[in-house]
Formats: structure tokens, sequence, C-alpha cells
């Protein structure tokens, strides 16, 4: 343990280990493979790999440092979705650790005194946005069924990095300065990741964490039993009640009754190939399957990045997607969503119908899928950007994708014991009655909330995995997953190509271009064709993806963001 723990020190002083990379400049590797958004966390999980570690452990080693280097997006005070190919098995299964609201939580919880929704910004600091972690005990319950090392030598490299300190990482030093003004009115923010002079740390300082590593030893010892009840889960309820804004009503019971779930993942075709992904109460998967399904009327020529056709017939069956996404999609346990309705390949052909390739359609209504399913009011709840996404590849073939947040910057901005607490219940729908009708994704009592988390992975004709891609980036996920899928499979790019390409986004909106020349030259095609043309100065993707090759596997880390690839 003691050679482990130096191992990860010298890491700290050395910097990025190195990779090895083919002639165009791709990270490849012969064996196994990980894609992460920090280097401390992907060297934690590659460290695990080459002990023997499934995926499955590896994806925990790397969750636990990244919940320390960068706080402001995962963490186990958050949620996450895990799917798992089985090689085995031949069986792909996915892990929902979404959060969970508190037996207090009611369809009004988010409202006013004049009886109108409280703007996001408002009610996410504090307890009231708060729902019951999931992370733990979601990882606990995949390493029972896929670990193979000990539980508690996963969180040594987290416990080694918090108790001796690491440097700041750019993304973590930026969002810490970017918050400088906000943080100063927020106790746990300023305490943790300020000087006592109110300047906050910069790139490449040292900052440590003591009771965040107390917190993981506990939790090495007693499992997620250690979390859910006893000291960690009373500092929880605490906090949660007592916060000076927003105080919450979470209580010992609800975080002893916190159960994870294991679920079949979404699937459906496109062209030759099988994409698998999150479903409820994840509407990722679905969307994805209908975005892709929906292009599989167009030829792969008009699909090319970086095409005008491309970009007007993405934006046209998102436009669809998102309709439908906004209208019949919540947590399954509580609401009857026509999963296999929304997924129908009629059904998609239908919606694909409705693209016309030379002119944008404007706002698309929601289809009508051949389910049975209740009369819902679309929901118009921003979500916010606080979420990382790791894949990995082990020796034996083993694939995990898997996607975690603690939904927007600093989640609650409240913190327990070294971690930071989620503000996920702000993903559902602030306003739970529109027009009339009920929203699918209102709030209510151990309820899951709404989320876009699309960890995905692809398949080919004979079934063997192909390619696993996953990202940030709130509702506009989807769009950052389904535009990389459709660059690899269509387009042919290598995974950090199409990660890289400048994103192009329509949430049935405007439709969004990251700036680029690429995108510059397409934006009088667009405007002319009939679209409202927004230009962004970045995309807030940290996509991650690892492909299968002859020989090995290829990587891609988002230029975005800190991630890195590293392999054997």
């Amino acid at each position: 343990m003691r050679r482990l723990m130096a191992f990860f020190l010298l890491i700290v002083a050395a910097g990025i280990p190195a990779v090895a990379r083919d002639q165009a400049g791709q990270v490849t590797a012969r064996h196994q493979m990980i894609a992460a958004a920090n280097p401390l966390a992907a060297e934690a999980g590659l460290a695990m790999l080459r002990a023997g570690g499934s995926a499955v452990d590896a994806a925990i080693a790397t969750q636990m440092v990244l919940g320390l280097v960068e706080p402001e997006s995962s963490g186990i005070g958050g949620g996450a979705f895990l799917l798992l190919f089985d090689p085995r098995t031949g069986k792909t299964t996915s892990f929902d650790g979404r959060e969970v609201a508190p037996a207090s939580a009611t369809p009004g919880m988010f409202l006013g005194l004049d009886g109108q929704p409280r703007g996001k910004q408002e009610v996410i600091p504090g307890g009231l946005s708060v729902g019951v972690p999931g992370v733990i005990g979601m990882l606990e319950m995949a390493h029972k069924k896929h670990g193979k090392l000990p539980w508690a030598r996963l969180f040594q490299p987290a416990i080694a990095l918090a108790e001796n300190g690491f440097p700041v990482g750019p993304k973590l030093a930026r969002t810490i300065q970017n918050f400088a003004t906000r943080g100063a009115g927020l106790p746990d923010i300023r305490r943790t990741f300020y000087h006592p002079d109110g300047t906050p740390f910069r790139q490449g300082e040292i900052f440590r964490n003591p009771d965040y590593a107390a917190t993981l030893k506990a939790i090495t010892a007693g499992g997620a039993r250690a979390f859910y009840t006893g000291e960690i889960a009373q500092a929880i309820v605490d906090t949660v009640k007592n916060t000076p804004m927003n105080p919450g009503g979470m209580t010992l019971d609800d975080l002893a009754n916190f159960r994870a779930k294991e679920r079949a993942p979404v699937c459906g075709a496109y062209r030759v190939w099988k994409i698998c992904s999150m479903g409820p109460p994840s509407s990722g998967g679905i969307a994805i399957v209908q975005i892709m399904g929906m292009l599989q009327r167009f030829p792969s020529s008009e699909l090319q990045p970086g095409t005008l056709s491309e970009a007007h017939l993405f934006t046209q069956a998102s436009r669809l997607a998102y309709a439908d996404r906004a209208k019949f999609l919540a947590d399954s346990d509580f609401v009857k969503v026509p999963v296999a309705g929304l997924i129908d390949p009629g059904y998609i052909a239908g919606r694909a119908a409705q693209i016309d390739p030379s002119r944008d359609m404007g706002t698309a209504g929601a289809g009508n899928p051949p389910e049975k399913h209740a009369a819902f009011a679309p929901q118009r709840s921003p979500v916010l950007h606080g979420t990382s996404h790791m894949t990995i590849v082990d020796k034996n073939g083993q694939v995990i994708a898997m996607t975690t947040s603690v939904e927007s910057v600093f989640g609650s901005k409240t913190m327990v014991k070294g971690f930071l607490l989620n503000n996920t219940l702000t993903d559902f729908s602030l306003q739970p009655v529109l027009d009339g009708l009920p929203v699918a994704n209102a709030p209510a009592a151990g309820k899951r909330p709404l989320s876009a988390m699309s960890p995905t992975i692809v398949f080919d004709r004979n079934g063997k995995f192909l390619l696993s891609v996953g990202s940030p980036g709130g509702p506009n996920i989807i769009s950052y997953v389904s535009q990389t899928l459709l660059a690899m499979l269509d387009g042919g790019l290598d995974p950090q190509a199409a990660i890289a390409l400048p994103r192009q986004l329509n949430s049935n909106g405007p439709t969004r271009l990251e700036k680029s020349p690429t995108n510059d030259a397409l934006a009088p095609g667009l405007t002319a064709m009939g679209h409202t043309v927004t230009v962004t100065a970045g995309e807030g993707s940290g996509l991650h993806g690892i492909k299968r090759v002859s020989g090995g596997y290829i990587g891609g880390a988002d230029p975005r963001r800190d991630g890195v690839v590293l392999g054997e």
C-alpha cells in the first residue's frame, strides 16, 4: 500500500505518463485503455487495470479521484449512470445511480408564493435542491457483480492525493477564478477553494482535502452503508436542513432507503451497427436512438462532417427528438414512459419523413408514439453543466461508459466532510403544471429527476464491441454524443478527430454553432435554409471515447477540457 501511495505522489510530481501514439498522433493501446477527464484520475484507473482489475474497478478509482481533482463536476455527493458490456456473456446492462428526491419533495416545491416557478439560480444554493446521492450505492452494486480487486484498494489513490496534495489543474483553476464573485457569498465554497485572504487557488498550487480522505477511509472500511447511515449520513442531513439559503427536508431514512438499480439499456439499430445507451430516468438513450434512426433515411454522403447537408439534417433530427424528450421523458418508475413506442422503427421513420432536406422545419411538436401514454405538457426548465464522463476497456474486453454529475458547477454549493452535494432536484421541471396539463418530470417523493446523461456503446454487425463515447453538457449531451457517433460511423473519423469537431446543436430552438472556421462557413447556408443561427464562443462538451481497431484500441479526449487517454 505504501508503494501505491508513493507511486501516486510521483505522478503528482512528474505529470502525465507517456502514452503510445500512431503516426497521426492518435493514442493507441494493445490491451486496455481509459479516457477520463483528468490525468490523475485516468492514471488511478489505469493503475487498477495494471493490477488486474476490471473496468468497474478502474471506474471506481477514477471516480474517487475525480471527486477530488474535478469536484465542480462530479463526486460522491452526486449521481451517475454506468453502462457495461460484459464480453463473457455478450450482454449489456446499465446501473442507475441517479439521485432520488427525499420523502419531503412535492410537485410545487420550487414554486414561489405567487404560484410561479422561482428562478433556477435562486433555488440551487442550499439544501432544497439536494437529492439523495447515488454514486456510492451504484458503484458498490457494480463492484459486487463485476469487481475483481478489493473494494478498499480502489480508494487508495484518491486518499493518497487528498492527504498529500495535488497541483490544481487548469479546469478547476478556471472554474474557481470564474466563480470568484459568487463564491465570496457561499461559505463552503469560499472556505474550501479560496485562501483566507479571499484569493482563489491557482493552477499548479498544491491543494489538500484531508476531510475527503477521512470520508473515503470510512467508506473503504464500511462500504456504502458507512455513507448512507451513521456519521456521514447525519452530516448530510444536518447540512441540507440547516443551510441559510433554501433549507431542505432530507432525513436519515431518505439516505438509508436509497437503492441503486440495474436496468436494461435502450438499444436501436443504425445502418449495420447497434447502439446502446441509458434508458429512463435518462432521456439520452431514447433521444440518441431516435436521432440516429431518423438519419438512416439519408445516405452517408449527406452526413459527412463539416458539410451543410450534415449540419442541416442533424439539427432537424435533433429538433424532433428534443420535442419528444420534453413531453414524454421522466422517471419510468413513476410515469408511463412510452419507451418502446418512441424507439419503434416505424415511428422513427414517420418522424424522419417530416425532415425537409432543403428547409428548416422550425419548432417541432412532439409525436404520437404507438404505445399508451398519459397526456403531459412539455417541460421548460433549463439544465446546467456540472458533469464528467469516462470510458474504459479492460484486458478482458469489459467495457464501461460512465457519466457522472453533481448537476451544476459546484452542485448545491454546499459541502459535507470534504465533498460537494448535488443540486440534481433542479433537474425536475420547476413548474409542475403547464397549460392545465401535468409535466411528466415534475418533482415527487422518491422520484429520480430526468437526465440527459448518455453513456453509449456501439457494436459492429457481428455484435462485437466497436466504440464507446459519452460527455458532460446538460441537455446538450445528447447532441454532443450523437454528432460524434455520426462523425465516426458515417464520416469514418477516429475518436480524437470526431470529438474535436466544432459543435452544431439544436434542442428545438435556434441552431447553435460553436465558433470555428468550419461553422462560420456553414452559417450563411443554414440561414438561407431558414435556420435562426446563433454562434457560441465555446461549448461545454467533455467527450471521451474509445474505439476497437485491428491490434487494440484508439481513444480520444475533448480538447475543451483536461481529459486524457491512457493505455497499454
